[in-house]
């Protein structure tokens, strides 16, 4: 029977899961197998976009069927032709034959290469990056993706509800059970290493192409993401992006040390357990892997996560032992950058795996590796004990250590303010037939019995305008599944320049007549105004609830949630503006100088609270780049005969770095 999801009101997931599959792609383990998804748009004409894995056939076809409840298939959007999506391409032309397909020039030729792709009959619409393409109530645009992670890669994004349709980026190992969105689980407490594995393994070589993609996607507001694998994601959207930039940029996500060992007999397994103790009663985090029992996509993952690595093992036939030379091999082709090695090598007669294991690395772009290096023979002596510690000092030396920061006594320090746990709240006001809201950060029960609550608000707000005439005001509390783009609507701009703030919100009306959006919101109070503290920059008012209701059981959103969990984290940039940062929200003023009375647009925080942002000249990076994926040659002159390595298109298809 057919089993299918909403994921807007003409749009349904029609995936299907895979929970026998053992080994994606016949090399990573997926013990909670792998969803395949495939999305049904019901508009003026129909659109499939992408297929599934003839694993998954029987069902795909029911829940198009059902979903399609007789209609046509007027188009079948290609966005990646990799088997696991196109291999039911054919079948559904068979049982459509008037579908016409949308794909890249590139997507075409390739169909041709599995199972005969489609007949010389079947109608293609071609787009390139850029095309728009309307399907009635929706207009699409097109983003080349190449080498994320095949060449002929392409997502599409829908201008009319800001969904991007990501083929494999974003995606996660193992069946979804249910749950389609990934606001519908504890995604990071329980997924968000599947999702690590997935990229790590799947795209990890190409974080250049990934950065490239997250740069054309960063133009446009995404309100959801529906990828080929895994959970389609529309809420804290932000903080998942902030994961691929870590990944795609070979960022550390977290400081700590990973130790991956190969041990025949334990003296090396002992060696590795020591350092970990050892780093451990320094106050380092520590996680360790048994390469031989550990499939090599945990363990890569793991890299990626941590800042440094540490590789320990035996000497064999001359060399390194086969499990750690394995895995090595799988990390220098993944392109692993920005770490910090040290390496511990055994052996009881020649030990050379050390010297092994420093070549093998000495491939990695950026990575440091460590001088110090402790040979063993056999097992561990007492002996070795100091050379043990200085090994460990040795780590401990290149991870940053805990600031702690002092103020003078008798200052008045803005960090000290900070330690303060704030809410966030949408303000809501109304005056004559105009509605407006902002964000505010401080409101407070004063008491119970009567109950009345006090919220503060910044002069410059037309929110704060409009309760001094009215005196009343609704507040909505901001809980943890708040979105980033509700702070964007109703805080990044101001109501003076904006008609309606509550513009494509599904706003609702409490008894005083003022609106409020339910969606991540946990609770409403409505207030009358009783009285008023003119506080300079601010004014204080102290109302009486009116009306208090609660919306859901998630928590609320502090003042540091949603510095940590919500605000997408700042992407690398290219190069540093001239001007002035916000130390409060990061917002760059650009000029030579600053104005004494200058107010922050965004957290509405004084001059006083920007520092000096120097601009820092990009230096110029000489090569050659292939048009036809992005990878780029660095040097003056590229050899005649030479080939890409990612997609093998020969100096031809290379152009001169810009």
């Amino acid at each position: 029977m057919y089993c299918v999801r909403k994921v807007l009101e003409d749009l349904w997931w029609v995936g299907g899961n895979d929970r026998r599959l053992a080994m994606f792609e016949g090399v990573y383990a997926v013990p909670n197998g792998v969803s395949y998804n495939s999305y049904l748009l019901l508009d003026d004409k129909t659109v499939l976009f992408d297929t599934v894995d003839p694993s998954v056939s029987k069902v795909f076809f029911e829940n198009v069927d059902h979903v399609l409840a007789g209609r046509k298939l007027d188009y079948l959007v290609i966005h990646h032709m990799e088997p696991d999506h196109s291999g039911t391409v054919s079948e559904v032309l068979l049982r459509h034959p008037e579908t016409v397909i949308v794909c890249s020039d590139r997507i075409r030729a390739m169909l041709q290469q599995f199972r005969g792709g489609v007949a010389p009959q079947n109608a293609f619409h071609l787009v390139k990056e850029g095309d728009t393409f309307e399907t009635g109530h929706h207009t699409f645009t097109f983003l080349s993706a190449p080498m994320v992670h095949w060449p002929e890669v392409m997502v599409s994004y829908d201008l009319t509800t800001r969904t991007l349709f990501s083929a494999d980026a974003f995606g996660t190992f193992g069946a979804i059970n249910g749950a389609l969105f990934a606001d519908e689980v504890d995604f990071f407490r329980d997924y968000v290493d599947e999702a690590r594995r997935y990229y790590c393994n799947i795209v990890g070589k190409y974080g250049t192409q990934v950065q490239a993609l997250l740069k054309k996607a960063s133009t446009v507001q995404i309100d959801r993401i529906c990828p080929l694998h895994g959970f389609v994601w529309r809420k804290n959207i932000g903080e998942f992006i902030d994961r691929y930039v870590h990944w795609s940029t070979y960022t550390p996500e977290e400081q700590g040390v990973m130790i991956a060992y190969a041990s025949v007999y334990g003296g090396t397994e002992n060696a590795a357990e020591l350092l970990s103790v050892r780093l451990r009663e320094r106050g380092v985090k520590t996680v360790m892997f048994d390469v031989s029992v550990t499939p090599a996509s945990d363990i890569i993952a793991a890299a990626f996560r941590w800042s440094h690595l540490v590789f320990a093992a035996p000497t064999y036939n001359a060399g390194i032992f086969v499990t750690m030379e394995n895995l090595l091999h799988d990390i220098v082709a993944h392109n692993l950058q920005n770490r910090t090695v040290a390496l511990i090598e055994n052996g009881s007669w020649a030990p050379t795996s050390g010297k092994h294991m420093r070549d093998l690395l000495g491939k990695l772009k950026n990575v440091t590796i460590l001088d110090q290096q402790l040979t063993i023979r056999s097992a561990m002596a007492e002996s070795q004990s100091a050379q043990l510690g200085a090994l460990a000092d040795a780590l401990c030396a290149t991870l940053p250590q805990p600031q702690v920061h002092a103020s003078e006594p008798g200052t008045v320090d803005n960090q000290a303010m900070f330690a303060l746990s704030y809410g966030l709240f949408v303000l809501s006001a109304r005056e004559g037939e105009r509605d407006n809201a902002c964000i505010i950060n401080t409101a407070a029960q004063v008491t119970d019995t009567p109950k009345r609550i006090s919220i503060t608000v910044n002069k410059q707000n037309l929110t704060h305008d409009m309760i001094l005439k009215t005196g009343v005001f609704n507040l909505s509390v901001l809980s943890q599944d708040a979105s980033f783009a509700q702070f964007q609507q109703y805080g990044f701009r101001s109501g003076r320049d904006t008609a309606d703030k509550f513009d494509g919100a599904e706003a609702v009306r409490t008894a005083n007549g003022l609106r409020y959006e339910p969606a991540g919101t946990n609770a409403v109070l409505s207030g009358k105004v009783i009285q008023t503290l003119d506080c300079g920059t601010h004014t204080l008012f102290l109302a009486e609830v009116t009306e208090a209701r609660v919306l859901s059981d998630v928590p609320s959103a502090t003042y540091a949630y949603y510095f940590e969990h919500i605000k997408p984290k700042p992407q690398p940039a290219a190069e540093k503006k001239t001007g002035f940062v916000c130390k409060i929200c990061g917002y760059v003023y650009e000029g030579e100088t600053l104005p004494e009375d200058y107010i922050c647009p965004l957290c509405k925080h004084p001059a006083s609270d920007f520092v000096k942002h120097e601009a820092k000249p990009a230096e110029k990076r000489v090569g050659f780049v292939c048009t036809v994926c992005g990878y780029v040659y660095d040097g003056a002159d590229m050899p005649d005969d030479f080939i890409c390595p990612l997609c093998h298109h020969p100096k031809s298809d290379f152009k001169p770095l810009a």
